[in-house]
Parts: structure tokens; sequence; C-alpha cells
């Protein structure tokens, strides 16, 4: 990992800053004036600067908020701390207003200065996820007629600043059309901004949308700018628009009528130049019916509509975005691409994926890491693919004659990946299942959580009774490794991202990946 850049004209400050991050196996690197900061950062290679800046605001030979403007001007996507004492703080708004990520007040509890720097670490990497994924994404893949259309639009789209609304099911590539419009447009300069509001709690969403003022509310030590003022020049993309609270959604239309708007707690008008996508994958009509979202807003947001087919619509497309996906998985972690064969890809193209392209490129994650050989054979497939195929005989097609049941796993609370991922751990716990214990599938061929639950307490009763005395360990031991690498393989091998989606702490899952033999 890149080092912790600290910088602090008192020795003292620096030397407590680097033990306590040593300690913590975060590597640092001090300075005690901007003015070597900056000449460190022109010679610096890409991988040798800073992953978290932390700054002093007053050092003989420049000041921290003059570093930070020169910084944020050449790395606008890195976390800067400002340092500063109580008296400062009239600069520390200002640094806020520049871009830092936080301020620490000195004199700082050391373990809040930790913690601090740790989440600004995380944020980094966030940032490090985002930019590989848009350097790296190519442009949409798709021959099918559907996705040709798609493709005209996003052309005269990109052309103009008109408000554009993305439908399609969950997975089908919303977020990547935004990119795509905000990409080829006037406003490519500008920052592309997205923010998910089914994603967000409702009491956080106004201030994640508009920023709030220092003492706006309890915790709010600090003014914080909102999702609209960091898009200003760019693109703010609103993902499942159609979930946005309803008192929320009067705000919104304002920002959409003349372009302002006021942070939480503020009383000065904030004037910010957004275009916006918004997108859903819910019936808005129907929502407009039911009284959950404003007439007036729908009308707003609906000057172009751009509807995206789902990956059932365009079968001719499953065997070339598979190719794609398995070379990029390879690529991401370093190992030979492996190939697939026709037989494989005729289940792949027979299965109805509810999860659409986000879920087809989930498990070419899981092939890259899990399928034994170089090519990839149908027993290969990974355990959603596998409940299709094994509920019949009739071939490739039984994955489309099945998916239903797939689909309606979701529909019981499950979002269509989570449902891939129950059937996931399905196949993954029990390697070698007791053939007595195994479930019935339902009639639609979907392995419920339910189901799996009782093929693992078979299998346990059979280990039980043929005397081993670690039933225990091994079941457990099989259950973790499979979870993490799953989690991993959805990450494309980060591990603190692993850890967040699994609900656990970044040193919990080194710890197991050091004990399960996952290195």
């Amino acid at each position: 990992m890149k080092p912790i850049w600290i910088v602090d004209d008192d020795q003292s400050i620096r030397f407590v800053l680097e033990k306590a991050l040593l300690r913590e196996h975060l590597p640092t690197r001090s300075f005690s004036n901007p003015r070597d900061v900056l000449s460190a950062l022109n010679t610096a290679a890409d991988d040798e600067g800073p992953q978290v800046l932390v700054s002093d605001i007053r050092m003989p030979g420049g000041s921290g908020l003059e570093l930070l403007e020169k910084v944020k001007a050449k790395h606008p996507g890195l976390p800067v701390i400002i340092m500063t004492a109580f008296s400062d703080l009239d600069s520390a708004v200002s640094a806020f207003q520049g871009g830092a990520f936080e301020y620490l007040p000195k004199p700082f509890d050391l373990p809040k200065a930790v913690e601090l720097i740790r989440r600004a670490v995380e944020e980094s990497q966030r940032e490090e996820v985002s930019e590989e994924r848009m350097g790296e994404a190519p442009e949409m893949l798709g021959q099918a007629p559907a996705m040709q259309d798609v493709f005209r639009a996003i052309g005269r789209l990109s052309q103009s600043n008109v408000t554009v609304m993305i439908t399609g099911e969950s997975g089908s590539g919303k977020e990547l059309v935004a990119r795509a419009l905000h990409k080829h447009s006037q406003r490519a300069g500008g920052p592309f901004v997205a923010i998910n509001t089914a994603a967000i709690p409702k009491d956080l969403l106004e201030s994640e949308l508009f920023g709030h003022e220092r003492g706006a509310f309890t915790g709010a030590q600090t003014m914080r700018r909102g999702r609209f003022e960091q898009a200003d020049g760019g693109t703010l993309f609103l993902d499942e628009i159609g979930d946005m609270p309803f008192e929320l959604q009067t705000r919104l239309l304002r920002v959409l009528s003349d372009g302002n708007f006021y942070r939480v707690g503020g009383h000065s008008a904030v004037k910010t130049n957004v275009r916006v996508i918004a997108a859903t994958h819910q019936n808005l009509e129907q929502r407009v019916k039911d009284g959950a979202f404003r007439e007036d807003l729908f009308h707003r947001l609906n000057v172009i509509r751009l509807r995206l087919p789902a990956l059932r619509e365009r079968k001719e497309d499953v065997a070339m975005l598979t190719r794609h996906f398995l070379q990029q998985s390879a690529q991401q972690l370093g190992v030979e691409p492996k190939r697939i064969s026709d037989a494989a890809l005729g289940w792949l193209e027979g299965f109805a994926f509810p999860g659409n392209v986000r879920q087809l490129e989930n498990i070419c994650h899981w092939l890259t890491v899990m399928a034994p050989a170089q090519v990839i054979e149908p027993k290969d497939l990974p355990p959603e693919v596998e409940v299709s195929r094994s509920s019949s005989n009739a071939g490739p097609m039984a994955g489309a004659l099945h998916s239903p049941g797939l689909q309606a796993g979701a529909d019981e609370g499950h979002s269509p990946d989570e449902a891939g991922g129950v059937s996931g751990l399905v196949g993954e716990v029990s390697e070698a299942p007791v053939a007595s214990g195994l479930p019935t599938p339902s009639p639609t061929g979907h392995v419920t959580l339910q189901e799996w639950e009782i093929e693992l307490e078979h299998e346990a009763v059979a280990l039980l009774e043929s005397g081993r005395t670690d039933v225990w360990d091994s079941l457990t031991r099989r259950f973790e490794s499979r979870l993490i690498l799953a989690a991993l393989a959805a990450t494309r091998g980060r591990r603190i991202e692993a850890a967040q989606k699994l609900g656990i702490g970044r040193n919990t899952i080194t710890r197991k990946i050091q004990e399960l033999g996952l290195e």
C-alpha cells in the first residue's frame, strides 16, 4: 500500500503519528514543510505517491491551505486531512471548501486520529477502484439490435444537456450508460458523481445530496458539500430514483427547475450547474398513480427515456460478454485467462440471468477463481446455473425453463444478485453432500435458503454418525473459505471491499485468509 504522507513542522507530532500508524501496519512518509511535499509529488511515480495526505495548516515556508489547493489541482481524488488548533476553525471551514476530507483539531486523541486516517485510506481505495473501473471499462459491448439502438441513442443524447431517464432491470448496466453519456458529452472534463438513493438511509439522504452546514444537526461538526456541489460542471447520476423519499422529491424538483438549493441548516442559496441523469428499475407511472412519486418531478425527469434491454432479450451477446469478462477477471487477478467450451456457453445462453449483465460478470469472476482447469466445462459452472441444469436433463434450455424460480427468490426480499448469492452457498458449502440429505428442488428449480439449511444439517448428521470429532471445524472452515473466496471474487481480490461486503473487519478477513490458507 502507498504511504500516508504527514506534513508538520512539529517533529513530535510527526513522530507520534508515524509510530501510531506503523503499529496499524500503515506505512508513512514525513515532511516538515509544504515545499518538500510538492517537490516529492512532482518526482514520485504513480505507485509511490501518497494514499492520504495529513497536513498542518500553519507552517514555516507555506500554508497547509495553499498546499491543499495545489495538491487537489493535481490529485483531485486524494483525501487530505487538515490538522488545526481550535482557534483555526475558520481556516478549517475554508479547507473543506477547498476539498479537504476532514480536519483534525489539536491536541488530538491518537486513537481517533488513527481511525480518521484509516477512513481516509478506505475512501482513497474506493476512489482508486472507481478510477480503475472508469479507465479499464471499454465501450459498451453488444451486437444485438436492441443494444445498437441504445448506442445510437447515446450518440445523439451525449451532444446535449437534456435530462435523461434510464430504465431497465437491476444489473442491466444503467450506470454504464450514464457514464457513457457523460464521457462523450461536452461535460466530460467535469466530474461524474453517482449516488444510489435507495442505498442511503432516509435521514442521511438530504445531507448527501445537498450537503450541510456546521451545527445543522447532531454530529455535523463541519460544513460538508453535497453531491450536487461535487458534480458542479459535470454530471450527477441519481440511481434508483423511484425510491427517493417523497418529502425530498420537492427539493429535487426545485434544483432541477432553477439550479438553486440550500444546504441543510443553511440560509444562503447555492447555485450549481449540473446535468442530471436518473435511473430506475421501477414503473414510475405506477408509482405516480400510487401517490409515491410526484407527477411534476416525473415529467421533469422524463424528458428523454432510454430503456436498457435485459440480458435475456439479447442472448446473442452472452458469448461475447462472457469472453470479455473472463479476460477482464484474469487481468485483474493476475492469472492466465480461462477459455470456455461451446457446451458451457450453451448452458449460459440458456440461462435467464435474473441479475442481467452484472450477474454474468460475477459468474465470470467466480469461474476465474473456482474453475479447476483452463477450459471451463458445463460441470464447472457455478451453483445458480448448476441448479437449473440439474433440475432437468432436457439440455441447455433448462436454464431458461427454470429461471422463474431464481426470479421468485429475488421477489421474496432479495435482489437478483442476492438470490444468486444464496444459491452460490448451496453448492459451495457442500463439497461432498450426502446423497440422502440433498433437498428436493422446488417446482421452480430454485433451492431456497431453508432447503440449503436442511442439506447442511443432513451432512452434519452424517459426519457425526461417522464418528468424526472435527465436524465443527471441518464445516466451519469450508463455509468460511467459500464465503471469503466468493467475496474476493466479487471485489476482484480487494480485501477491504470484501470485508465491507461480508460485514467483518479488515483485520478479521486478513486473519481468516491466513488461517484458512487462502493466500
